[in-house]
């Protein structure tokens, strides 16, 4: 590997490292709201973020096998890349869905209609949609640049920074909905 790859990669997990004390942040600062008189018990997990998680971990199954095909078959590799794609869409949709729901059970982000629940999960939730919208941008990217230039074992790294990025954006939104599931 050579001094650019490993100096990319570093930015990277240092990035990552960045977020991931950010989330730390958000879902520590949410802990100890639940001591607050505003705070609702059993707040209603919207149902729509349970079929999120379903399909940001299938995306990232077909990510993994799209970087399985990367070299051997450009076509199937680029399949499962506009499938991861179109699920990390759909992810976003269902978020939207899910504040929809959040709405429909009369809590909002801010006003006399919310609650330090539903602010902290609008908040958590989309700080995330914001960095799954920039995995995404680099997915597409990756695809782009592979139908001019082929992707191959001495130019694959913008690749697999685009996957170890996606990867952790769904590592971290199964995080979060635990987290939502059994500290909301």
């Amino acid at each position: 590997m050579d001094k650019k790859s490993k100096a990319l990669k570093m930015m990277l997990w240092f990035g990552i490292g960045s977020l991931i004390m950010t989330f730390a942040g958000l879902t520590s600062a949410f802990i100890v709201s639940k001591n607050r008189v505003d705070w609702v018990n059993d707040f209603p997990i919207p149902a729509a973020f349970y079929f999120s998680l379903f399909a940001i971990i299938i995306s990232s199954l077909s990510l993994l096998i799209s970087k399985k095909y990367l070299i051997q078959n450009k076509n199937l590799s680029n399949l499962f890349l506009v499938i991861t794609i179109v699920l990390g869409l759909f992810f976003i949709l269902l978020q939207f869905t899910g504040f929809k729901q959040i709405i429909e059970e009369g809590f909002h982000f801010t006003g006399p209609t919310s609650s330090i629940n539903s602010s902290f999960i609008f908040l958590i939730a989309f700080v995330h949609i914001i960095h799954v919208l920039v995995a995404l941008f680099f997915l597409i990217y990756i695809l782009i640049r592979d139908f001019y230039v082929q992707i191959n074992n001495q130019n694959s790294l913008g690749f697999e920074l685009a996957s170890i990025f996606w990867h952790f954006v769904d590592i971290l939104w199964i995080y979060l909905f635990i987290f939502l599931v059994f500290f909301g």
